[in-house]
């Protein structure tokens, strides 16, 4: 029997992750999970691209999504294939998503991508890992794109941050009602609206829910888990836990919009794991989310190029059924938490095909802003993060943003980061009920289901979904009077606000009646 002749999938090659060393042999009987991402069934046929259909403001459903651009029947076949030649399972197919989920046991994974995997620590915890490259039979390099999980290391990080008792600081603690009240929110409470929201640990209890929306006086928002991956809504009691993050997604998100279903999509924190839970809610013809809140991302410089592009190309399908996604764009200001004495931004904020969500410092009375500033604590503390992605370039739609060029790489012109702006400051934060206790959290975790709120009541009062917000957001809401508070003043290290959009607030914080009567001339001209 001829041997089968194998190729590096590009983009694939991994590091041991910072601070982690090796520290032994993997058990070859632990049972994997991986996630292989296929080509387009679009390649070569004579239908626009992905970018230029959306581009161009059209809109597809889900299941024409899947007719033009899923995976081909064929290609799933001879996956499956090599798949049970190597004794691997094929546990679930997303047609639409052009993933196949594989299981088995780690010595058929490494024997069939021909890798080594292996046992390592690092301070605080475990993973299994590899480095180098993934490899793939030569005659499927064409159908097989990417493959996530075989390293199951932690994958991304929650962007929220609990106030710090300082006595000589002035905080202050709002509900998510006054924050939305101060930046005029539009009337309505997101019925016939789903918000889907990404976790990637922790959990919520009803009983939390519960006591914090009868103490809004609100009704409870209806609240739908789903497990992706195995993944369960699991609480684990620490306030300085992915808990936190589950709470301040789910009460911002439903305060503001108490009408909408919210459905908490809880997946792994990895590789694997995250692109699958963002695949699934894109992809969901049950629950059929419209607007979808990320608040989970790490540097771009964290991810292998495969990772990059195919998360990229599941948000790319979620703008192409008329979904907006609001991601947050981290906490660690210009630098995003990396040592190396660049500039970096966090992704999949990053990503052309998201709303970027960075952070202010909110100061109101009553229900009048008094102040607005950049967040930033200093450099103690947490600020917002924005910048310049090195990965993907400047999209049309911010050919006239004034986006500077990269300063890591030979002034790359690369897409800005972020597009609009919310109260993150911790001192100015949000009250949060998790585990039976309230906390007042800030970070820029808050501001992308503030504005998925926000997204989803705008849905509402236009009779359709608003759907990738990008475009319009700079060429017709962002340039229209009042949409936005301009935020002049401050700082995220290294880029500083100005006049229009700017690397640390975008746009600015939103004034959202404006924004929607701004957006209402757009959509009554569209048929979907």
């Amino acid at each position: 029997m001829a041997t089968r002749k194998y190729t590096k999938i590009p983009g694939s090659e991994r590091q041991p992750m910072p601070g982690a060393s090796k520290s032994g042999a993997l058990d070859p009987n632990e049972l994997m999970h991986v996630t292989l991402v296929l080509r387009s069934r679009a390649g070569g046929k004579k239908q626009p691209s992905l970018e230029k259909l959306i581009a161009k403001g059209e809109r597809l459903s889900r299941e024409e999504y899947q007719a033009r651009y899923g995976a081909d029947p064929a290609d799933i076949a001879q996956v499956s294939a090599f798949a049970s030649g190597h004794g691997l399972a094929v546990s679930q197919v997303n047609a639409a998503a052009r993933t196949m989920a594989l299981t088995g046991r780690a010595a058929d994974f490494a024997k069939a991508f021909q890798v080594s995997l292996e046992r390592y620590e690092y301070p605080g915890g475990a993973y299994r890992g590899r480095t180098g490259s993934v490899c793939i039979p030569a005659d499927l390099s064409h159908i097989v794109v990417s493959v996530h999980g075989l390293d199951n290391r932690p994958q991304a990080q929650a962007h929220f941050r609990l106030a710090q008792a300082n006595p000589q600081a002035t905080s202050v603690t709002y509900t998510p009602l006054q924050i939305a009240a101060a930046y005029k929110f539009p009337a309505g409470d997101g019925t016939g609206q789903t918000i889907g929201i990404i976790e990637l640990g922790g959990g919520y209890t009803q009983a939390d829910l519960q006591n914090y929306f009868q103490g809004l006086k609100l009704a409870v928002p209806t609240v739908i888990s789903v497990s992706v991956d195995g993944a369960q809504n699991q609480p684990d009691g620490d306030p300085n836990g992915p808990d936190t993050e589950v709470a301040l997604d789910i009460e911002v998100a439903g305060a503001v919009a108490p009408g909408a279903t919210i459905v908490v999509y809880f997946a792994p924190n990895t590789d694997a794991g995250f692109l699958d839970a963002i695949n699934q809610a894109a992809t969901d013809n049950v629950h059929k989310p419209s607007v979808i809140s990320i608040s989970w991302g790490g540097p771009e410089s964290s991810w292998t190029a495969q990772s990059l592009q195919s998360y990229n190309s599941a948000l790319q399908a979620a703008a192409a059924v008329g979904v907006t996604v609001c991601v947050a764009c981290g906490d660690n200001g210009s630098s995003d938490g990396v040592s190396d004495g660049k500039y970096h931004v966090d992704f999949p904020a990053s990503s052309p095909y998201s709303l970027a969500c960075g952070g202010t410092s909110l100061q109101i009375s009553g229900s009048n802003i008094t102040s607005e500033v950049v967040w930033n604590d200093g450099a103690s503390g947490g600020a917002t993060g924005g910048g310049v992605s090195d990965t993907f370039p400047l999209p049309s739609y911010q050919s006239k943003a004034k986006v500077p060029t990269s300063a890591n790489k030979g002034k790359f012109k690369g897409r800005g980061v972020p597009d609009v702006a919310g109260d993150a400051d911790p001192a100015t934060g949000y009250d949060v009920q998790s585990d039976g206790s309230n906390f007042t959290v800030g970070g820029t975790s808050a501001v992308a289901p503030l504005w998925a709120g926000l997204i989803a009541l705008c849905n509402e009062g236009l009779g359709k979904p608003v759907g990738y917000f990008n475009t319009n957001l700079y060429q017709t809401v962002a340039t229209a009077k009042g949409t936005f508070r301009d935020i002049t003043s401050g700082n995220n290290g290294h880029f500083k606000a100005g006049t229009g959009w700017d690397p640390c607030t975008g746009w600015g914080s939103p004034v959202g009646t404006a924004i929607q009567s701004a957006l209402a001339p757009l959509y009554k001209k569209k048929k979907k």
